[in-house]
């Protein structure tokens, strides 16, 4: 088994978000005064005491709106309040019980889930009494707590443990590969997101901007374990100008540094923009391993050298990447689907290649020996040897006579010549060079 889940649940705007990020211990969720801010439920790990477990922050659950995000919302949280082992039930203490709380509270009791209910903004001990009429939602014993001030917390959280099955065993991220999915708004991230997972796991509308949050779904399959982070499309600066959607900008940026495999996608109609060279430029500075999925290829008329053309248009906007690996889908009809984690576990193998000392020195003793380094001033470069010191991404370091004498064009000769012999195909490689003494 994995870690137990442990799902926020309650009615927009009672504090959800901010009692999620003190208990994931830094700041997850997007915590801003106006209702319906959540829209995706995010994950992160906590730990209390000896136990490990997962939380999930939900969008606020609207019973009687039909409106069409804050309907998917409602299916978001449906969806976590089936996957969660316990449930949390969060309302505000401020503003009292409401015919929106006993809603919730009857859909949470049809979940024959454990439910911790919480008071929050529960300031001091005179605001205490404000608990006593949530016990009318019958389901237990209210505690009282402040997500803001951190109060009350440890007594919340006892109760939540107390409803783990003991067996349960933590399993480790570590075998999980991160991949990252980037692009502008409206590209099919979710979409294809969906797809891979089989479920509806993130909400998909034909409204740009719908994902805020960067959402993290497990995934076992036979190529592997995987992490599917969905990012908020990222638009052009001047067009942030919802302080929301700011935060999510950050979030799209720190999802980048978390990943293994970041994956750009692009509207096949609209072709690549300033805006995804940047986005992607970004992983490229960070070394990172990376695919470039085409979306939307059904919608486009064919002939046989379609695909070529439209390929080789991309990779002279992103020409600083030649290394990067390609993929044309449709996440509507399915089309090539099947090929995404395939070519994600063959960058994720080039990002974690190990090669030996001296298969690497007979390497670039040749390369060495076939195009010698250019003269810098009064002195030529000398390497005297080279050693892989890391994976994630693959890291060079060659031991040389003058660090001033490296030439990027005959620094990007040896990484061509790394890439050739050792087919670092899909991922960056870092090259660093250390001053020694012969």
């Amino acid at each position: 088994m994995g870690k137990p889940i442990v799902a926020i649940v309650g009615r927009p705007n009672v504090g959800k978000s901010t009692l999620f990020n003190k208990l994931a211990g830094h700041r997850i969720s997007i915590v801003e005064d106006t209702p319906g801010v959540t829209r995706d439920r995010v994950y992160a790990q906590a730990e209390w005491l000896r136990h490990s477990f997962t939380i999930i922050d939900t969008g606020g659950i609207e019973p009687e709106s039909s409106d069409i995000i804050i309907s998917q919302m409602r299916r978001q949280a449906q969806i976590a309040i089936e996957t969660a082992d316990v449930i949390v039930f969060i309302v505000d203490g401020k503003e009292g019980l409401t015919a929106a709380d006993r809603e919730v509270a009857q859909m949470l009791r049809k979940s024959k889930k454990p439910i911790v209910l919480v008071v929050n903004k529960v300031d001091s001990l005179k605001e205490e009494d404000n608990a006593y009429e949530f016990y009318n939602l019958g389901i237990g014993e209210p505690i009282t707590i402040s997500a803001s001030q951190g109060l009350g917390l440890g007594d919340m959280l006892d109760r939540v443990v107390e409803n783990f099955d003991e067996a349960s065993l933590e399993e480790e991220e570590d075998e999980y590969v991160r991949i990252a999915f980037v692009g502008k708004p409206n590209v099919g991230k979710s979409s294809l997101i969906n797809k891979l997972l089989g479920e509806e796991r993130v909400i998909v509308s034909d409204i740009p901007g719908t994902t805020r949050d960067a959402i993290d779904s497990y995934l076992e399959t036979e190529e592997g374990k995987f992490i599917l982070v969905d990012t908020a499309g990222l638009r052009r600066k001047s067009k942030v100008k919802e302080e929301i959607e700011r935060y999510s900008v950050i979030r799209t940026y720190t999802a980048i540094e978390r990943a293994d495999v970041c994956i750009l996608m692009l509207d096949a109609t609209e072709g690549i923009t300033e805006q995804d060279e940047k986005i992607i430029g970004y992983a490229h500075e960070m070394s990172k391993a990376i695919m470039v999925i085409v979306n939307k290829w059904d919608l486009v008329e064919k002939d046989t050298n379609t695909m070529n053309e439209f390929k080789n248009m991309i990779k002279t906007n992103l020409s600083f990447m030649p290394y990067a690996t390609y993929l044309f889908i449709s996440a509507l009809t399915g089309q090539r689907v099947h090929k995404v984690l395939e070519t994600v576990k063959e960058c994720y193998e080039s990002y974690t290649k190990r090669i030996k000392t001296g298969v690497l020195n007979d390497v670039i003793s040749k390369a060495v020996m076939m195009k010698e380094p250019p003269i810098m001033g009064t002195k030529r470069l000398k390497i005297y040897y080279v050693t892989q010191t890391g994976v994630k991404p693959p890291t060079f370091v060659f031991f040389v006579n003058d660090q001033s004498c490296i030439h990027f064009s005959y620094e990007r000769y040896l990484e061509n010549q790394l890439r050739q012999n050792f087919e670092f195909t899909g991922t960056g490689i870092k090259l660093e060079f250390r001053e020694r003494k012969e």
